[in-house]
């Protein structure tokens, strides 16, 4: 099983940037065509792996009704929610930061992680709302976990993204064969990553 987490907020254009996006349309639609590839990767997904168990949660920040709407029409056919974030429940667990969006933006990452903890399934991934995913992005992580996790005998994160700076510096790393791709190990990620509830319970207080 897995619980795949989607940390969303669709007022907030670049967040700690001082510039606009790509295309420069809403943020509600960088969201809405993200979470659109993300629905046809699990139907992708589930016709290869039926037995397969797939929640979705989405976790909002301060989303207009009208945007909830439109998110809702999407995830409608598939096994999800969607929680709205309490912020005011973390000004005791956060310190203070230079801006209120940077303090959001820390809490809803917070709490994505305590809904991997208190409901996480087997596998937990947690996804942010600004990728846009491959129709094969979820099975070829499932497999490539599958594959991986049993070769090395242990738990693991995966990272599907990949970045430029991380090729900036010359450093030492491993190339794994994939189900249909290639993985390479990093020592660095942004937010969008999948693990086992296991590591999540296990690193808890580093999360």
């Amino acid at each position: 099983s897995i619980l795949i987490i989607v940390r969303v907020n669709t007022e907030i254009e670049v967040w700690d940037q001082n510039k606009r996006r790509l295309f420069e349309q809403p943020k509600i639609e960088y969201s809405i065509r993200s979470i659109k590839s993300l629905i046809n990767s699990i139907n992708f997904c589930q016709s290869k792996h039926s037995h397969l168990k797939i929640k979705i949660i989405v976790l909002d920040d301060s989303s207009k009704d009208e945007n909830l709407n439109k998110i809702r029409e999407i995830i409608k056919d598939v096994d999800s929610k969607i929680i709205s974030l309490d912020i005011k429940k973390f000004e005791t667990k956060i310190k203070r930061q230079k801006t209120q969006e940077t303090f959001s933006n820390l809490a809803s990452l917070l709490r994505c992680f305590e809904i991997g903890k208190e409901i996480g399934e087997d596998l937990i991934f947690f996804i942010e709302d600004d990728y846009l995913h491959f129709e094969t992005m979820l099975d070829e992580m499932i497999s490539t976990y599958e594959r991986v996790s049993s070769q090395m005998g242990k738990d693991i994160f995966m990272c599907p993204t990949d970045y430029p700076y991380l090729y900036m510096n010359n450093e030492k790393t491993n190339i794994l064969i994939g189900n249909n791709r290639h993985w390479r190990t990093i020592n660095k990620t942004l937010c969008t990553f999948l693990t086992s509830k296991k590591l999540l319970d296990f690193y808890w207080e580093n999360f």
